[in-house]
This record gives C-alpha cells, sequence and structure tokens, in this order.
C-alpha cells in the first residue's frame, strides 16, 4: 500500500522535480572541419587527394589548383586551415608561390620531387613539411595534414635524408684529439673572425642560386688565402649559377631541376660558358674556374 503522506514525519517535504533532474545542458558544437587547399598539375592526384581527405570527418577539401598562381588564388579567397603543394606545375611553379603562400596558410609539400636542394629551399621558404608521394600512407597523409594545422612538421625519409644530406655537403670539420673534459666542444673559446683580405684582393664569390650547394673555393696560384678572379670571364649572372653548379660535379639534368629550366637551356648556358672560359670539356671549365688550371707564361691571371 503507498504511503499516506500524512504519516510522513513532520517537517518532512518531497524535494521539487529541478533538485532531482537538473536542465539538459546544450549540445556541444561539433568541431569545424580541417579545410584544405589541393595545389597539384595533375588532375587524377587532385581526386584522389580530394576522396581520401574528405572522406574523413573532420577534414574538408575546399578547393583544388592547378598552379601556383591559382593556389594562390584559391588560398586568398577561402582562408584554408592547410595548403598541400606540388614543387613542379606549368606556370608558377609550388617554391615560386610558396613565400607567398605561407603569409595565408601553413603549407604542406606533397610532391614527386625529392632533391635535397628543393627539400632545402622548400623549408627555407616556409614549408611546414615535405612528403614524397610512394613514402605514406593514407592515414599518415591524414595525420600529417593535423599535424600542419597545429604546427608540427612531417617528412618522409627521403625528404629527411635530402635534407640531411644538403646540410652535410661542403668541408668536414677537422678532426682534433678527443676534449678532456665533458662539453668542452661546445664551451670551447669561439675561433677568431678572419682577417680582412689585402688590398686589391678579392674576397670569395658567393651562390647566387639559394638552392646552390656550396662550392670549395680553389686559388689561382695554389697558395692560401688567394682566390680566382672569375669576373675576367665576362659570364652573366645565369651563366655563373650554371659554372657553380658544374664545378659541384651536377650533371645537366640535376642542373635543369635545380634551376627549374630544360636541358636544351642548360646545353646553351654551357656552349657560352666554355667559349668564354676557352674550355674545351667539362673538366677544363672547371679547372679555370677554379682557378687551377696551369698558367701559361706570360698569359693572363
Amino acid at each position: 500500500m503507498p504511503d499516506d503522506p500524512a504519516n510522513a514525519p513532520a517537517g518532512h517535504q518531497d524535494p521539487p522535480p529541478s533538485a532531482i533532474d537538473p536542465p539538459a545542458l546544450p549540445p556541444v558544437p561539433a568541431a569545424a572541419p580541417l579545410r584544405v587547399v589541393v595545389a597539384d598539375d595533375n588532375p587524377v592526384v587532385r581526386a584522389g587527394l580530394g576522396v581520401l581527405l574528405s572522406g574523413r570527418a573532420d577534414i574538408q577539401v575546399v578547393a583544388e589548383a592547378a598552379d601556383g598562381r591559382e593556389a594562390y588564388e584559391k588560398t586568398l579567397r577561402h582562408r584554408p586551415d592547410v595548403v598541400l603543394l606540388d614543387v613542379r606545375m606549368p606556370g608558377v611553379d609550388g617554391i615560386s608561390a610558396l613565400p607567398h603562400l605561407v603569409g595565408i596558410a601553413p603549407v604542406l609539400m606533397l610532391t614527386y620531387s625529392r632533391e635535397s636542394e628543393i627539400v632545402h629551399e622548400a623549408l627555407r621558404l616556409g614549408a611546414g613539411g615535405y612528403l614524397v608521394h610512394g613514402e605514406f600512407t593514407a592515414d599518415q597523409l591524414v595525420q600529417a595534414v593535423r599535424d600542419t594545422r597545429n604546427g608540427r612538421a612531417n617528412f618522409t625519409v627521403t625528404a629527411a635524408d635530402a635534407l640531411l644530406a644538403h646540410m652535410r655537403q661542403g668541408a668536414a670539420p677537422p678532426r682534433g684529439p678527443l676534449p678532456e673534459g665533458l662539453g668542452a666542444a661546445l664551451t670551447a673559446k669561439p675561433a677568431d673572425p678572419p682577417a680582412d683580405p689585402p688590398p686589391g684582393q678579392p674576397e670569395p664569390s658567393e651562390g647566387l642560386s639559394r638552392l646552390q650547394p656550396p662550392v670549395g673555393q680553389s686559388s689561382v696560384s695554389g697558395g692560401p688565402g688567394s682566390y680566382p678572379n672569375k669576373q675576367q670571364y665576362g659570364l652573366s649572372s645565369r651563366e655563373v649559377e650554371v659554372m657553380e653548379l658544374i664545378a659541384s660535379g651536377m650533371s645537366n639534368q640535376q642542373i635543369a631541376a635545380t634551376c627549374f629550366i630544360s636541358e636544351k637551356t642548360v646545353k646553351n648556358h654551357i656552349n657560352r660558358i666554355f667559349t668564354k672560359l676557352h674550355s674545351a670539356s667539362r673538366s677544363e671549365a672547371i679547372a679555370h674556374w677554379l682557378g687551377t688550371a696551369p698558367r701559361p707564361p706570360g698569359g693572363r691571371p
């Protein structure tokens, strides 16, 4: 038999309904999807990336672009969270567009280009990561896109190796005896800066291309501290760039990729360089350029 309210203890009252069932909280709004612009000149690649990324609940491909100029326009219009950018595209390539894109949105390079100079240049210009096609799974790509939005860098194996190879180019550091104390090598007094060259002595030339690997200098006479007078040959700035790459050991194909020009254009530059350096072969041109060619008696320096 139900309890009779009359038999309830004195002063007892049932709690109001609001004390038993708190009011329902408003629903938590769903997080906005991560918005992506895909820039690649291959329509099959763009379509595949669109299907892959848009299949994730938290990612939305808002626009596609076939070259760097279109990528900039679409990025400016849609203000995405991440831009996926190829390197080699007709018109404005990815490297040329990159400095303009990173001011608007984080950029993740997604490309077949794996040359160390290009990887280094892309990172120098602000890319937030570098993935080479064929070296990542679908899940890894998705995670890399999320990481790029959050400021975390991702590299595939080839890109990481290329970057490391570029950083290791140049002369190897001298090998001295191991320091006695722990950390002595890091706390050692820095070396004195090199003395200024004597009057009339040209300073070492600097690389003209941002994609150019460092090239060791050789002297005209073989003596320490002297450098070849490269201005005597009258090379244009592009010819100097090509000649420096020849001296670094690059092939015509590698030079074309580094300078973003055709191999035919590279050959034309080389023919003009050989004429100006009075050389019949690569090795002879390098010797003249680096100052290691024997000087003929009474000849010009």
